[in-house]
């Protein structure tokens, strides 16, 4: 696999509202179609896809961790249909600003980081200013005599220190758990011995947990780590 074809990745993300598709004129289908006009002669279809169905107000995007942990085991561009629409989603934006991958939006092909970036700060202004008036607000409904809850204190357990710990050392666990939806894929289409495993890595480019190739042994751990084998 050479530079230019590893460039030619791209991996999508949709995000489409329970409550508000029919209404927003740009429901899953309207966006996989802009996406594929797109990358039409240049990387269509994506080598994966994901959708989110929440609200755009949401800060909890797991499907668009998903996404952008596939480009970085992938080296792939995220695609995402319409920028314009998450604009004042904060969270949306620094995470695709602090991803460290690269990135397109079909409606607004020339935004690069810094278009993001300032775009972010913009969120991030409003989401302060919210917070401000609520802050006022407490303030206020205390000054009246209003009982407000408060922190009660909190001492860390030996099973709290002991997953800080695990935390510490789970790179390799975390790389593990990422690669494993791969594997799963790889093998569901009947890449089934731990050589032809290392080998669809290798050609999809997704570096081993130490960023070289995967070999047998490497995929072997993987599995054990897993709890799994080759075969299962």
């Amino acid at each position: 696999m050479n530079v230019a074809e590893m460039q030619t990745r791209f991996v999508a993300y949709y995000r489409v509202s329970t409550d508000k598709q029919g209404r927003s004129g740009l429901g899953l289908e309207a966006q996989k179609a802009a996406v594929k006009a797109f990358l039409d002669g240049k990387g269509w279809p994506p080598i994966a896809e994901f959708v989110e169905i929440e609200s755009g107000r949401k800060s909890d995007r797991p499907e668009l961790a998903k996404a952008l942990d596939r480009c970085r085991l992938c080296k792939a561009t995220l695609v995402i249909a319409k920028l314009d629409r998450l604009a004042r989603n904060a969270a949306f934006l620094l995470s695709l600003r602090d991803a460290g991958i690269e990135f397109v939006a079909c409606d607004m092909p020339d935004a690069n980081r810094l278009t993001v970036g300032i775009m972010a700060m913009v969120a991030e202004a409003e989401v302060e200013r919210i917070s401000t008036t609520t802050r006022q607000a407490l303030a206020a409904a205390k000054a009246r005599g209003t009982k407000l809850g408060g922190f009660k204190g909190y001492k860390p357990t030996d099973a709290d220190r002991a997953k800080a710990t695990a935390a510490l050392s789970g790179k390799a666990a975390s790389h593990a758990a990422r690669v494993a939806p791969v594997v799963a894929e790889i093998k569901a289409a009947g890449h089934r011995s731990l050589r032809a495993i290392a080998t669809e890595l290798n050609a999809r480019g997704i570096p081993s947990p130490r960023g070289g190739e995967w070999s047998s042994v490497a995929v072997m751990r993987l599995l054990d780590r897993k709890g799994q084998s080759a075969t299962s």
